[in-house]
């Protein structure tokens, strides 16, 4: 006795079209998993920032005081009103907030460019090979992996007029002044300020550049002293056209960090800041949390935050505008 068992014909594809794999579900997986992993980390930024940036903005059309902190959302709607004020530069709000963005453009543009050229200096000088050069790397770092707080006490410590390391230095031993002076108060506050800033901040440029020259090839510099260059020349021929596009990233990065810098006049100074030193952020702390002023204080942070996005997209439109010139 036989048994027949009846096999389904196989289907072949029309000729001239390729056949078709089965899906799989394990594919879907796996093309799937990044975003699930990611899904955390969107999560998370979505409400550290965005929801308190969109609250900012909120808060900046209403005339949110003291009176309302416990309920913001009672306020009444104040419209444009904070931002005419803000703007306002013959009112004392608004010349004010107006001192405040000059001051912070000075000492933004003078620190990103001590922390670059101090930072570039020290990487280039960095890339001999010399007996103790590790340690030497390691201590330059040192500035920047201190925590804000503990760098910038102590510095606190060394600007005070009476015993400060800064005032013996400068008028004890080298007699470069004529007394003591206040670092903290008055006109050199700003000098003080921009000399935490630069010691704090060049050691990421110095680590930025760095990590650039790595990339650039041994046998230019060779074939350059073969051909008579000197160091200057080597430097300007091509270490500095060669790191462009590291500095057009490092250069915004430190414009950005530093023009947003809240800790280390806060810690330097305190709540209220000098004239000379005083910050927009430190500006606009005092416009919410000190005179309660809610409201104007988020219209000054929602410009500022337009005067930002416009600076970045003017410097990458330069930039971009700039290597496509160079590689025509």
């Amino acid at each position: 006795m036989t048994t027949t068992t009846l096999e389904e014909p196989v289907r072949k594809a029309p000729p001239g079209t390729a056949a078709r794999e089965p899906r799989r579900p394990g594919r879907l997986r796996r093309v799937s998993l990044p975003y699930l992993l990611l899904l955390p980390a969107l999560l998370l930024e979505l409400l550290v920032h965005l929801i308190p940036m969109v609250i900012g903005i909120v808060m900046s059309f209403k005339e949110l005081t003291q009176f309302y902190i416990r309920d913001w959302g009672t306020a009444p709607w104040s419209g444009l009103a904070n931002y005419r004020m803000s703007v306002d530069f013959d009112a004392p709000v608004g010349e004010a907030l107006l001192h405040s963005f000059f001051v912070t453009v000075g000492f933004t543009l003078l620190s990103v460019a001590l922390c670059w050229l101090i930072g570039t200096a020290a990487a280039i000088y960095m890339q001999d090979t010399f007996r103790g050069r590790g340690l030497l790397r390691a201590l330059f770092l040192i500035p920047y992996a201190l925590p804000v707080y503990a760098a910038v006490i102590t510095w606190v410590f060394m600007f005070q007029h009476d015993n400060g390391l800064v005032n013996h230095v400068l008028h004890d031993q080298l007699h470069l002044t004529d007394k003591p002076s206040f670092w903290l108060i008055g006109d050199n506050s700003f000098y003080a300020l921009l000399t935490v800033s630069v010691w704090k901040g060049w050691p990421f440029a110095f680590l930025i550049v760095m990590a650039g020259l790595q990339n650039i090839p041994g046998e230019l510099y060779e074939a350059a002293a073969l051909d008579g260059a000197g160091i200057w020349q080597q430097i300007r021929r091509i270490t500095l056209p060669s790191l462009r596009p590291v500095n057009q990233v490092l250069l915004l990065v430190l414009f950005l960090w530093t023009f947003n810098d809240f800790n280390t006049p806060y810690v330097l100074f305190g709540k209220s800041a000098p004239e000379a030193a005083d910050l927009i952020s430190v500006h606009i702390y005092q416009a919410s949390f000190v005179t309660w002023n809610f409201g104007t204080g988020s219209a000054m942070s929602v410009l500022l935050l337009l005067f930002l996005l416009v600076a970045t997209g003017a410097y990458l439109l330069l930039t971009s505008r700039g290597r496509r010139a160079a590689d025509v």
